[in-house]
């Protein structure tokens, strides 16, 4: 079994308005997850002490690899001073973005960018923020498995364009394929349009009294499991926890596996 958990962490804001990225570090830790997908993480930031969230967080959980990708390069405020971060982006610049952070080994890293309004080096106009996604191929216990998070914009039809693009360019990944993030789209529509399995079937947002489900976790392939949302006390998302089990993964030769990364690319 591998367990993943996936949570928009919300720069690890608390209720009583102050970052407590160390009470996240420690309530994640007792998760026991392999796989920490997060969203909306800060790497610099002012408003979060100009800490490296990914790298506390990673360390906390025991992680062996972790990535940040960020969304936004640069200081989040003033606005206009905000930019697209390029795909592969300069290492110790602030930002804002995704993490994926694993226990077990990782072969290979993809950063995916999304479509959205605002271009490259054009400040941000206002009604979104840029969108990615981050794809690792984790060597597990259990087998292979292609693990995806990313954080969709709250916006019609940018979310079912950014969506559709994903499910495109994962369509060669190696299976078994599992997508976790705060996707914006609420329920089963998720699966509904990509034709992956969602695990989670509880509400995740707001996080004190839920009605909505926006945090999933897809998966495609020989993989099976279940999930539930946690209420950690920090963000306005409840964390989800998946408990998977791998069926029979593929094993591919390298040419193989090349292959397949260089269509997520």
């Amino acid at each position: 079994m591998i367990r993943l958990v996936t949570m928009n962490v919300r720069h690890a804001l608390a209720d009583d308005g102050r970052v407590a990225l160390a009470r996240l570090g420690d309530l994640l830790a007792g998760l026991g997850a392999d796989v920490v997908a997060l969203q909306e993480v800060d790497r610099g930031q002012d408003r979060s002490g100009g800490a490296d969230q990914a790298g506390a967080l990673a360390a906390a959980v025991g992680a062996l690899e972790h990535r940040f990708v960020p969304a936004l390069l640069g200081p989040l405020d003033p606005p206009w001073r905000r930019r697209r971060a390029p795909v592969t982006p300069p290492t110790g610049r602030p930002g804002y973005g995704i993490a994926l952070m694993s226990r077990h080994p990782v072969d290979v890293w993809w950063p995916v960018r999304l479509p959205g309004l605002n271009l490259p080096g054009v400040p941000p106009l206002g009604v979104d923020e840029p969108r990615v996604a981050l794809a690792a191929a984790v060597a597990t216990p259990d087998g292979p498995v292609t693990v995806v998070t990313t954080h969709l914009s709250q916006r019609h039809p940018w979310k079912w364009w950014q969506l559709a693009r994903l499910r495109r360019r994962l369509r060669h990944a190696p299976r078994p394929l599992v997508v976790a993030g705060d996707l914006n789209v609420r329920d089963g529509l998720p699966a509904r349009w990509t034709g992956w399995r969602d695990l989670v079937h509880v509400p995740t947002y707001p996080r004190t009294r839920p009605w909505i489900r926006i945090d999933h976790v897809l998966v495609d392939g020989e993989v099976t499991g279940a999930a539930r949302a946690l209420d950690l006390g920090i963000s306005d998302h409840r964390a989800v926890v998946a408990d998977l089990t791998l069926r029979g993964s593929a094993v591919v030769d390298e040419d193989e596996a090349d292959d397949a990364w260089d269509e997520v690319a």
